[in-house]
């Protein structure tokens, strides 16, 4: 209970409040003092028709800009339950029958973001590679060519766009089976494709070494202490003509710091968290190995440990 201010009682008194009317009420003289009011407060009931479904929403998904209808259609779901089963299967094979010009949209929508959600990305990066699917699918330029393929260069062009760049590898490890090479031909295709419909080069953003450098080390359980190291080196090492890629480099710089530290890690093991080949790392390592005294903070490794670390 609370108070409140009575007119009748000119006081300040209990109040009730009668949650299936909506009214304040006064416990000592019966006045109602506010009425139909608004509970703003959680409404977690069920209206789901099986008895057994505790789902509490009760609202459709949001409306969806790239088909036909907005998404806003209503699909009859596979029944689960004895009542009303023939009626909703018949339904459902019926409404199956119909033609949905979305139907192949829809699917390919669900498989990005069943890989965004794998890869953990952000909705807008899932929501800018549906845009670019839906402009080449519009051309239909993309039949009898790899489906899972395409999709994958999808979500992989979106994350250069939006500055949250994922490596080949990666994408390929959600792609369903889409090898790096149709992958790598795919985004060709599709860049090619868009920049013939807008007349112009497409923006696909720029990637830096420091882009990889935080979710390898993590992979590695690197401390913070050696993270912080790593970003500073590559950041460091974007003044130099070192003509390598930035996935590279930031494979080297991560063994470079490891085996200044004490947690010393394998070549190995920096290859299966990177990508990136440990010849290819090797050869990274030996550009870099001149420069270890410029790129490497002072603060976490002294002149000594440089000149005692190990050479390409």
């Amino acid at each position: 209970m609370a108070d409140a201010y009575c007119p009748d009682c000119k006081r300040s008194t209990e109040v009730a409040f009668d949650h299936s009317a909506g009214d304040t009420v006064c416990t000592e003289c019966g006045l109602v003092l506010e009425a139909h009011s608004i509970d703003e407060t959680s409404e977690w009931r069920t209206f789901a028709n099986e008895s057994g479904d505790n789902d509490p929403v009760r609202v459709g998904g949001p409306s969806n800009p790239l088909l036909t209808d907005g998404g806003l259609s209503t699909v009859i779901s596979k029944p689960n339950g004895t009542q009303g089963e023939f009626l909703s299967s018949s339904l459902g094979r019926w409404q199956n029958r119909g033609s949905n010009p979305d139907r192949s949209l829809i699917l390919a929508f669900r498989n990005i973001a069943t890989m965004s959600d794998r890869l953990g990305l952000v909705a807008t990066i899932k929501d800018r590679a549906n845009e670019i699917y839906k402009r080449v699918e519009d051309m239909k330029s993309i039949r009898g060519r790899n489906q899972d393929a395409i999709l994958a260069a999808c979500l992989y062009i979106a994350c250069r766009q939006e500055d949250k760049p994922r490596t080949v590898k990666e994408i390929c490890s959600v792609a369903n089976g889409a090898s790096k090479k149709e992958i790598g031909r795919a985004k060709e295709y599709i860049v090619k494709q868009l920049e013939l419909e807008m007349g112009q080069s497409m923006e696909m953003g720029t990637i830096h070494a420091g882009d990889f450098l935080r979710r390898f080390c993590s992979h590695l359980g690197m401390t913070n202490q050696a993270i912080k190291a790593a970003q500073e080196a590559v950041q460091k090492s974007e003044e130099l003509d070192i003509r390598r890629s930035p996935i590279s480099i930031a494979a080297a710089i991560i063994y470079m710091i490891t085996q200044l530290s004490d947690d010393k890690k394998l070549l190995r093991d920096i290859s299966l968290a990177t990508g990136v080949a440990e010849g290819t790392i090797r050869n990274s390592y030996k550009d870099l190995h001149p420069y270890a005294s410029r790129i490497i903070p002072s603060s976490f490794a002294k002149e000594e440990d440089l000149r005692n670390l190990c050479s390409p």
